[in-house]
């Protein structure tokens, strides 16, 4: 192709997103949007419960009622619910813990550092299809993935000389809508078995038993297709249209940007709100220089850093592993759940701040206790808009959630196609594009499974499909569209990432952004489980498509 049909290809689609980011921008700001939403699912939960409207959900003896926000109930649900709506938000619990570790590596300038060292002379042209492996595999974080890739990807990306948007946005991408597979077995393979089986076992025909490594076969080639598909379209795609559009690239204020070095402070703590934020100044003066060359004390420094780092991580696997160890379940084990699954936000916390601490002291960044609160509160200060936001995205995702208006969308889909009277692979089509529609409203892959596995596992069982399978084609609706929806309260703080390049960047922005990567990622992968499909391939070990005679 010549540069002059690539440039009109490109432009084209420029102009397409283009329309779509200015469409999606003249939505109210998110506060105001989620006020809007929240009100709307007040009114029609009300209208629906006036009506008497309610539910089946499949294994369970009496139908699940729409319950009204603006009844008794209701109003009693959101007054004495109000504050533990905001403080037990699950995002805002993981966004906040992590960025107080990673905040007080970023402005002790270790990640700065370790990115130099890391990065400096690394191929730029590898790096959109190394973020993109990472950003896919990202997911054995949990939902730390959403919080930690982007921003470090945006580092990486400036140290090399590329667009950090571009680092920012194809990070979230490949972690959001690559989510539910991983060249790794993670914990949500478990939690996602464990669902399936216990759908399956109320069946008198239970087909195969599901476990982790049921789809690690489809998982393992999604994975690396995926991770290619990223690399591509974050190189080909999003970044060519950042510098055609001149997008940003410096970050608006420079305190916003992670500092190439940390300059030792004052002697003393500073005893003000003004000097405590001058002495944060003075350590990211300079910010957005990052320079390919690593000094002296600062190897000295990621040496100790990484020391305290391999120690933590020594006590951690020695704690687990001891006979007893309160990090794991009743039964002895890790899977499907336990304690010490349950503690990767602590973790990751802890990976970054043990080391920034060490790192910290040896090149002069922190000289007193005082200065850990200071350097960590302002990373928190970064972060405000996101909590102010979070207060009332609270509201909202509890209210949904009260009301079983999520329920009663997955029931009542499923009940659609089934009185369609799909069979074959067009049953399956039919069930990733319904997953994917309602994975724009209910974001947790583990609750919609919950709702979609109690209609489908027992559906595609008497067609003939394995349990197996229909979690293999759950996961490719389950994860793509997730990234261009606002109600996954992660775009949020996507969106607080990247106004700190453009100010006025709205919803559309970024879901202008996100399609490029989501259009591609559901055809390819429900390409991959068609070709698994047709040819009868082996999902995972002892795990087929069909069941067998």
């Amino acid at each position: 192709m010549t540069d002059t049909a690539t440039s009109a290809k490109g432009n084209r689609l420029d102009r397409v997103l283009d329309w779509i980011e200015r469409a999606g921008n003249r939505l109210p700001e998110p506060f105001i949007l989620f006020v809007l939403l929240t009100l709307v699912v007040a009114v029609v939960s009300t209208v629906m419960a006036g009506l008497d409207v309610s539910i089946l959900i499949p294994g369970e003896a009496e139908p699940t009622p729409i319950r009204g926000a603006f009844t008794g109930e209701g109003v009693e649900f959101m007054f004495t619910g109000l504050a533990a709506n905001f403080i037990e938000f699950p995002p805002l619990q993981t966004v906040v813990t992590i960025m107080l570790g990673v905040g007080l590596a970023e402005r002790t300038g270790l990640l700065a550092a370790l990115i130099r060292l890391a990065f400096g002379n690394a191929p730029k042209r590898l790096l959109p299809y190394a973020l993109g492996f990472i950003g896919v595999t990202g997911s054995i974080m949990s939902d730390s993935a959403f919080i930690i890739i982007p921003p470090l990807a945006a580092m990486v990306f400036t140290a090399a000389g590329r667009h950090p948007v571009a680092g920012l946005l194809g990070g979230f991408a490949a972690a959001g809508a690559g989510y539910s597979t991983s060249m790794l077995v993670t914990s949500l393979d478990a939690l996602f078995s464990g669902i399936t089986n216990a759908v399956a076992a109320t069946l008198p025909f239970a087909g195969t038993e599901v476990n982790p490594v049921s789809n690690y076969f489809f998982n393992l080639v999604s994975a690396i297709v995926l991770s290619l598909i990223a690399g591509v379209v974050i190189a080909k795609v999003v970044e060519p249209g950042l510098e055609r559009s001149n997008f940003p690239r410096e970050e608006v204020g420079a305190a916003a940007a992670p500092a190439p070095a940390a300059t030792p402070g004052p002697a003393s703590a500073p005893r003000t709100v003004e000097a405590a934020e001058e002495l944060d100044e003075s350590r990211t003066s300079g910010a957005g220089e990052l320079t390919a060359e690593v000094s002296d004390l600062e190897r000295r420094g990621l040496r100790w850093a990484g020391g305290t780092l391999l120690v933590l991580t020594a006590a951690v696997l020695t704690l687990a592993s001891v006979p007893g160890s309160p990090l794991r379940n009743e039964d002895g084990g890790y899977l499907p759940s336990s304690p010490l699954l349950g503690s990767v936000t602590t973790l990751v916390f802890l990976a970054f701040f043990v080391p920034a601490l060490a790192y910290g002291m040896v090149v002069g960044a922190i000289r007193r206790g005082a200065d850990v609160p200071l350097l960590m509160g302002r990373a928190l200060k970064d972060l405000s808009g996101f909590i102010v936001l979070a207060f009332v995205l609270g509201q909202f995702i509890a209210l949904f959630a009260w009301t079983n208006i999520g329920a009663w969308l997955a029931v009542s889909g499923a009940t659609l196609l089934e009185g369609i009277g799909l069979t074959g692979y067009p049953a399956v089509f039919g069930f990733m594009v319904l997953a994917s529609l309602l994975n724009l409203f209910i974001i947790s892959g583990s609750s919609l499974w919950t709702l979609m596995a109690s209609v489908f596992v027992p559906m595609f069982l008497l067609i003939g499909f394995e349990p197996g399978f229909t979690q293999a084609a759950f996961r490719v609706g389950d994860s793509a569209t997730q990234v261009i929806t606002p109600l996954n309260p992660y775009m949020i703080v996507l969106l607080t990432f990247v106004r700190r390049y453009q100010p006025n960047a709205g919803l559309g922005t970024l879901i202008a952004k996100m399609l490029p990567f989501v259009v591609p990622f559901w055809v390819f992968w429900a390409g991959i489980l068609t070709i698994f499909y047709f040819f009868d391939l082996p999902l995972g070990p002892g795990m087929g498509v069909h069941l067998a005679d």
